[in-house]
Order: structure tokens, then sequence, then C-alpha cells
């Protein structure tokens, strides 16, 4: 007999908060729930509405399969879960893992913790380049190597490149000849973008129900950026060698 659980929603961030108010976590639905008794303790947790699973004006073909996917750097760091709270990014979580059937949309991976992998929420974007709006279209579930390889630049900031490619080519078949053009070209859009500054456009989260924080400026965004590359180290935004 399955037990009706009354589930919660905990952020990351909450739940040693949580758990020491009487939380639970069911490792199969990967949620948090109340044990019977505990209801009105965990109140603070009560959840939201669940997601759809279909956001609206969502585009769930775009971007299919493994591909380098490089934002224009004045975006760097900003992105989905910068811009709205920590408990309404836990609901997107669990939609976008739960419609993927809790694997990788790329290569078809599930979470391994001793390998260091898990799924991961990663944005696809299109950009109007005559109103210089860049603007979200689909939320896909990635693993942690397919997201490393999408954004291939940040990839190369923390040293992991060779990785990287290595995974491109393990997933699409792709010779290094071909994955190190593939690579080129990402680049090239992606220096042709960083040299505009591009608005967001957040509707289909806003339109399902979910608060958006409003991001920042274009000229904050860059200094984020910065920022944040410093406490990182130095980038070293270079193309990888067609030959090992």
């Amino acid at each position: 007999m399955t037990l009706e659980r009354t589930w919660l929603d905990v952020s990351y961030g909450e739940k040693d908060a949580a758990k020491a108010a009487g939380a639970r976590w069911d490792g199969t639905a990967r949620r948090w729930y109340a044990p019977p008794g505990k209801e009105a303790a965990l109140q603070e947790w009560a959840p939201a509405p669940d997601v759809p699973d279909l956001l609206p004006g969502e585009d769930r073909a775009l971007g299919q399969g493994l591909f380098v996917d490089l934002v224009p750097s004045s975006c760097w760091f900003t992105n989905v879960r910068s811009c709205v709270t920590p408990r309404d990014w836990e609901r997107l979580r669990r939609m976008i893992t739960r419609r993927a059937g809790m694997r990788c949309e790329a290569c078809g991976a599930v979470e391994n913790r001793a390998e260091k992998r898990w799924l991961e929420a990663h944005e696809r974007w299109t950009f109007d380049e005559q109103r210089l709006t860049q603007k979200l279209v689909r939320l896909i579930c990635l693993c942690t190597d397919c997201h490393t390889v999408t954004h291939f630049g940040f990839a190369q900031v923390r040293g992991l490149g060779e990785e990287a490619l290595a995974h491109l080519m393990r997933v699409t078949g792709m010779s290094r000849r071909l994955a190190t053009e593939h690579v080129d070209a990402a680049f090239e859009v992606w220096q042709m973008r960083s040299r505009r500054s591009y608005a967001l456009d957040l509707s289909i989260l806003t339109e399902a129900g979910v608060t958006v924080v409003p991001p920042p400026s274009a000229q904050d965004r860059g200094r984020v950026a910065e920022e944040t590359l410093r406490k990182q180290g130095p980038p070293s935004l270079r193309r990888p060698q067609q030959h090992a």
C-alpha cells in the first residue's frame, strides 16, 4: 500500500531547516515531505501548484541533441535560476527532470552520485537582432557532462575544455576535426552577439505563474560576469586544437 505523501517545496538552501523542523526526504520522488503529525510545523514549506509540463509558448523542439550553445558575455551568470526565488527554482527543476523521465535529454544518462553526474536545467534562447531581445523559449534537462559541453567557454575557464570536447565527440559521433569546427562556429556566433546588449524576455515563466525577479541591466550583468570570472580564475576562451 502506497502512503499518500504531504509534499513540500524545500529549496536546497532550506533543507537543513526543514529537516530540523521534521521534514523527511523521499529518495525515489526526490522531494521533501511532511510525516503525519508534522504538517502544521512544516506549513512554511507548503507547496505551490506544480508548474505545467509545457510552459506557455515553450518550443520543446528547439535545440535537440548536444551542441555548444554559448550565451553572450553580457549574460554570463544571469540565468533562470538567478531570476527566480529558490522555491520557484525547485518547482521548475522538479518539472524539468520529471518530464524528461529523470534522464539527460541529450545523451540519455541518469544521475550518478559516485561519478558526480547530476541532472541540471539548461535554457534555450532565441535572439531577435532587430529588437535586441534574448527570449527564453525552452528549458531542457541535461546531465552535468552535457551541460559542461553546452557552456564550452566556461568549461575552459575551469580547465575542462578537453573533457568537454571528448564528451561532445562521444555523444555526437563527431571526429575531432568536426568537433573543433563546431566549437569554432559557436565562438564566432558568440563573438558577434557579445558586441551587443540584449534585453531578457522571460515571459514563458511569468505566464506559468512563476515570479521573476527583474534581471540586472546589461551593464550590471557585465559587472556580475567579470566579478564571477575573477573568482573562478583567469578566463581561457580559446579554441581547442584539432589534433591532440
